[in-house]
């Protein structure tokens, strides 16, 4: 442990430091800026001290001495959320990233999971056993931050959205203590956390319900990519085809540039196109039957559908948006691909501004559609699309001009949205668009944040404000 020249002086940190099974790294430290680094290299914060946690009395223990020495208190799972919120300038970080325990029960069909693992570190413990629980589409993708939001995936239209799966998860909360919440216990802090984010307390493992993908884990998938100019085409006939396709099939469509590496030919590298991925988890002898609209429509540059372990799939862009890049997020729910939501679309597409920038629509219907709209904290039930627009690029000269190419595109896409976005996916927007993320569902997380956080100690979010 080194200590810091702060105004709480040398002292108090060393005490926290003692408490710890982690370490305490403070801003003298070798390694502080490597370790108050998140995803989002747009993110430059400098908070006062980080505990990087290792066990649930390293996060009780971290939690009860900010409340002590009124210190700001920013929770960190993976880092991977979108405006950088699991850092803050002279804020303690109660960092998870060190507590990435899985475990799986296959007979059961559950995994219990720490609060800092990723879903890599989950699917690596469960496609083994032929299981996975619903994720999102990135294995670097913290679990912590995705499951609270909502969690929406590959495998969302066949067994709903992570928070649908979630059986109990152990709760630090603001005072310290440590509670489980669970349909039986503490049931309304169970609801919240289903959607409602970090507003609650610190999560320091997650039970989650698993499920069978493919074959002993295998499933087929993979990209169809179409040029750019079939995009209006391609849009209309995904809208239509989607909601009758078999939930074991899903496919979210984007717009993007090729990237210029293998697997993709050298002739496409670089070029804009309209793509679908397409994940299909159920039997191989029916997957020909369910696959054969995919893979014959249109004119196609690329069809890149094969048999291949779920976790290949869930990590197959992950190399392509390492750590560092410069993100600006933008994002809203749509219960249909209008027409004139698909013009809009053409006309950003064309103009994507670098080349990790791109656009993408999840579904959000099949099994996520029939849990009520109260059911849980996310309240998009109706089916459509999760939309998110992101302006991504390595060089932090290109912030301005990715930022305002996605702030345009949304601004233009909007009218045609359910009219709230997917917190997991925002940025820091303000209390209207925090509201209207959570629709109907929000005075009641207003309620349940001020039973369990009525001093709002967990505010470094997509703030709930007590009731």
């Amino acid at each position: 442990m080194t200590t810091t020249d702060t105004a709480l002086g040398t002292a108090a940190y060393d005490d926290l430091a003692a408490l710890l099974r982690g370490r305490l790294v403070t801003p003298d430290h070798a390694d502080y800026d490597a370790v108050r680094a998140v995803y989002n290299g747009m993110i430059d914060r400098r908070p006062a001290a980080i505990a990087q946690c290792r066990d649930a009395f390293d996060v009780s223990s971290a939690i009860r001495f900010a409340r002590q020495h009124g210190l700001e208190i920013a929770i960190r799972g993976g880092g991977h959320n979108a405006g950088g919120l699991g850092v803050w300038d002279d804020a303690l970080v109660v960092d998870l990233s060190q507590m990435h325990s899985v475990r799986v029960d296959p007979a059961r069909g559950t995994v219990r999971v720490e609060g800092g693992a990723t879903w890599a570190d989950v699917d690596h413990a469960t496609v083994g056993f032929g299981l996975a629980t619903p994720c999102g589409f990135l294995a670097s993708t913290g679990v912590g931050g995705l499951a609270l939001g909502g969690g929406v995936g590959y495998l969302t239209r066949r067994y709903g959205m992570t928070v649908d799966n979630l059986v109990e998860a152990d709760v630090v909360l603001a005072d310290g203590s440590l509670v489980t919440a669970s349909e039986s216990e503490h049931p309304d802090l169970y609801w919240a956390l289903r959607g409602g984010g970090g507003n609650f307390g610190a999560v320091t493992s997650f039970e989650f319900r698993c499920h069978p993908v493919g074959e002993e884990g295998v499933i087929i998938g993979g990209p169809v990519l179409y040029d750019l100019a079939d995009t209006a085409e391609v849009m209309r006939w995904y809208r239509e085809l989607l909601p009758t396709l078999p939930e074991e099939l899903s496919g979210w469509i984007g717009l993007l540039t090729i990237p210029p590496a293998p697997p993709f030919p050298e002739e496409l590298w670089g070029r804009k196109a309209c793509g679908i991925v397409w994940c299909y988890t159920g039997p191989h002898d029916r997957a020909d039957e369910a696959l054969q609209a995919v893979r014959s429509f249109g004119n196609p540059l690329l069809v890149g559908i094969q048999p291949m372990p779920f976790n290949i799939l869930q990590s197959a862009f992950d190399a392509l948006y390492p750590a560092g890049l410069q993100w600006y997020w933008r994002t809203d729910v749509f219960e249909e691909i209008s027409d004139e939501s698909i013009a809009v679309h053409e006309q950003y597409g064309a103009t994507l501004p670098t080349g990790h920038s791109t656009m993408h629509l999840y579904p959000i219907d099949g099994a996520a559609e029939r849990v009520p709209a109260d059911a849980t904290a996310f309240p998009f039930r109706s089916g459509g699309w999760v939309g998110v627009i992101v302006g991504v690029d390595p060089d932090p000269a290109n912030a301005n001009l990715i930022s305002q190419w996605a702030k345009d595109y949304w601004t233009a896409l909007h009218p045609s949205s359910a009219g709230g976005g997917y917190v997991n996916m925002m940025m820091e927007e303000g209390d209207d668009r925090i509201r209207a993320a959570y629709q109907d569902n929000y005075p009641r997380l207003a309620g349940v944040k001020r039973a369990y956080d009525p001093d709002n100690a967990f505010h470094i979010n997509q703030n709930i404000k007590p009731a």
